[in-house]
């Protein structure tokens, strides 16, 4: 899945598939999520909010079914 790049101190990237209905978080550690289940809204919104961060831990974080994708970089 293609993310792309966002202003943040938490997350340097996102990416969503409507097909699949997964949105894709890449943490400035270098961790990814894939979160499922996540309607288009929330990927739209994450993109055009102040704080990503914020809207993330208020919004997606918890709320939908997730896998770790990547581990972070040590």
């Amino acid at each position: 899945m293609a993310r792309q790049p966002v202003h943040s101190q938490a997350l340097a990237a996102v990416g969503y598939s409507k097909r699949l209905r997964a949105l894709e978080v890449e943490f400035v550690n270098g961790a990814i999520y894939r979160y499922s289940n996540v309607p288009p809204e929330i990927y739209r919104d994450l993109l055009g909010a102040p704080s990503k961060a914020q809207f993330y831990d208020a919004n997606v974080r918890g709320r939908f079914p997730s896998v770790h994708v990547k581990p972070h970089r040590s």
